[in-house]
C-alpha cells in the first residue's frame, strides 16, 4: 500500500499536468508549504523548474507566485 504524502500527492499532480503554482496547490492538494515538497522531490532527482508568474488577486491587482514545472526527465518518465 502507497503511502499518500503532500510529495507523492504533488509528484502525481505533477505528472498529470505537468506544472503548479502555490494557489493550485492549496487548492487542489491542500498543501501549504509547496516550497518544500518541490525542495523533497528536487532532492531526490527530479528537475523542476521555477518561475515566477503574475496572476490576478480578488482586489482586482496583480501578483506574483511560483509556478513549478515538471521537466520531461528519466525520473518523470519512470526509467
Amino acid at each position: 500500500m502507497i503511502k499518500h504524502t503532500h510529495k507523492t500527492r504533488l509528484l502525481s499532480y505533477l505528472n498529470k499536468y505537468s506544472d503548479i503554482t502555490t494557489i493550485q496547490a492549496i487548492q487542489d492538494l491542500g498543501n501549504t508549504r509547496l516550497a518544500h515538497s518541490i525542495w523533497e522531490l528536487k532532492n531526490d532527482g527530479y528537475e523542476i523548474e521555477t518561475e515566477n508568474v503574475k496572476v490576478s488577486t480578488r482586489w482586482g491587482t496583480t501578483t506574483t507566485v511560483a509556478k513549478y514545472t515538471l521537466l520531461d526527465t528519466a525520473k518523470k518518465r519512470g526509467v
